[in-house]
């Protein structure tokens, strides 16, 4: 009942969001979702061609992995070499799933350049705002953004063609943002009558100043979109909220946790039940530990794979990161649903004998979503993770549940938050992988 249950919600957010991954030709998602093509030549240059192809990939998170703020783990830089082949491309399929979102892909992509001592490639980072490229629906809507950073270019690289900035709220409704006395104009301002009605909301990541956000992002929703207007009723169901990276806290070069955008949204949601006794709803939270995430990250791998020539069916995930609440716990719930969806190709493949392979599973289209038959997490030391015990074993689940650092509307699970592998760093992560996998670097 239990996996029968996580398949249904698993499935229902991915039905929702990625219904074109399912059977889209590599050229258009590609086109669709920023995929480049494989460099690699054909043939090698020592004139030998490779005679086998690799059956899995990795998917590394960043902070405290790779980078802890500008500074490079020193194991980073020794570990990528043995993923680097003479030419200088990746030998086995690679991609930066961060949480990061406060950025743009092409900036990731020139800062992990910048630190690693080769070129990464935009197409292979995934920011927590990705898979919003996916949300059509809202593309041609009228939408506020809020974080740091280029947000709203990545608003509409992404897709989005009306994009409002809190900025823009403010400076349109100047008697809102009224915490910082020196901002409060000295006189009245006269009303704003042509400000565009907001249709939803976008979270890309922790803001600068949280008192602004949180005061003006709870006007709009209690507004249903026109702030600034004397508030009559409380709308509900509320404006359609997206929101992305759930982390609560993140490493960087300081000794403790930093509060992530997970933290934010806790005090969001706080301010809005406390304000109107109802709990602030989401359309979406991406970014990891979401589904919809990982099943984009599983696409890029695979379309990297395609690109590349390399004709051996993906066969397991590798998922390194620091975080237990986000990456693992992330890793292992796409693995749960993985397993699933076999139990159901299984079922689907006894009742009809002509189907032989997850692709050709016709009779629901949630079947053949994902093929890779597992996704496995690896847990490092070098971020977030304290080596001495951040989850101990024998904890009992009154006790989790008082530490769970995840977002709210996830189910807490104690069993998602133990790594399938625990190792030193990122070096050491990528020599257990290739020794299960028996893979020589030719």
């Amino acid at each position: 009942m239990a996996v029968r249950c996580l398949l249904n919600e698993s499935r229902a957010a991915l039905q929702r969001w990625l219904p074109e991954l399912g059977g889209r030709s590599g050229t258009n998602f590609s086109r669709l979702h920023g995929v480049a093509s494989c460099s690699r030549p054909a043939r090698r240059a020592s004139g030998e061609t490779r005679t086998s192809s690799p059956t899995f990939g990795f998917l590394f998170d960043i902070d405290g992995v790779l980078l802890r703020g500008q500074y490079v783990i020193p194991a980073a830089k020794k570990a990528f070499r043995k993923l680097i082949d003479s030419t200088g491309q990746f030998c086995v399929p690679v991609a930066f799933v961060t949480n990061a979102g406060n950025c743009s892909r092409d900036g990731k992509a020139k800062e992990l350049s910048s630190a690693l001592g080769f070129k990464i490639s935009p197409e292979r980072v995934i920011l927590c705002h990705s898979p919003l490229r996916l949300f059509r629906k809202f593309h041609d809507k009228c939408m506020l953004v809020c974080g740091q950073g280029p947000v709203a270019q990545n608003a509409r690289d992404l897709g989005f063609q009306h994009v409002i900035t809190i900025e823009d709220v403010r400076k349109a409704f100047p008697l809102l943002d009224m915490v910082d006395q020196s901002l409060r104009p000295k006189v009245l301002p006269p009303p704003t009558t042509d400000f565009p009605t907001i249709e939803g909301v976008i979270l890309f990541g922790e803001p600068i100043r949280w008192e602004t956000c949180l005061q003006l992002i709870i006007d709009v929703i209690l507004s249903n979109g026109n702030p600034g207007v004397e508030l009559s009723s409380v709308p509900y169901p509320h404006l359609p909220i997206l929101a992305c990276n759930m982390d609560l806290l993140w490493m960087a070069e300081a000794k403790m946790p930093r509060f992530g955008h997970g933290t934010f949204l806790v005090c969001l949601e706080s301010i809005y039940k406390k304000m109107t006794g109802k709990e602030l709803k989401y359309e979406a939270l991406i970014g990891k530990p979401s589904t919809v995430t990982y099943r984009y990250a599983e696409h890029v791998i695979k379309r990297q794979m395609e690109s590349c020539g390399w004709k051996s069916p993906l066969r397991h995930l590798y998922a390194v990161g620091d975080n237990p609440m986000a990456d693992v716990y992330g890793a292992n719930l796409y693995n749960r649903y993985l397993q699933a969806q076999a139990e159901v190709n299984v079922t689907a493949m006894a009742a009809d004998p002509k189907v032989e392979e997850c692709p050709k599973v016709k009779k629901d289209p949630a079947v053949s979503l994902s093929c890779v038959p597992s996704c496995q997490s690896i847990l490092v030391c070098t971020g977030v993770y304290n080596h001495r015990g951040d989850v101990p074993a024998d904890c009992k689940m009154s006790t989790m549940e008082t530490v769970f650092h995840g977002h709210r509307d996830f189910h807490f699970d104690p069993s998602l938050v133990e790594a399938s592998h625990v190792v030193r760093d990122v070096d050491d992560a990528i020599e257990l992988v290739f020794q299960k996998e028996n893979w020589k670097r030719e």
